[in-house]
């Protein structure tokens, strides 16, 4: 029984990781779009300064 638990807890909390990865992932890549969609026209296609 305690087995069971500690494996409903571990899988609790990794489902949980991942939805807050995902939400992350969402928020990047939005951020992304927009600094893609607003980037300067005068600039050689790149936004960023790497």
């Amino acid at each position: 029984m305690r087995r069971l638990r500690a494996l409903v807890l571990i899988l609790f909390g990794a489902g949980f990781a991942v939805k807050i990865l995902w939400w992350v992932a969402i928020a990047v890549l939005i951020l992304w779009l927009i600094g893609f969609v607003a980037r300067p026209k005068g600039s050689s296609g790149r936004w960023y300064r790497w």
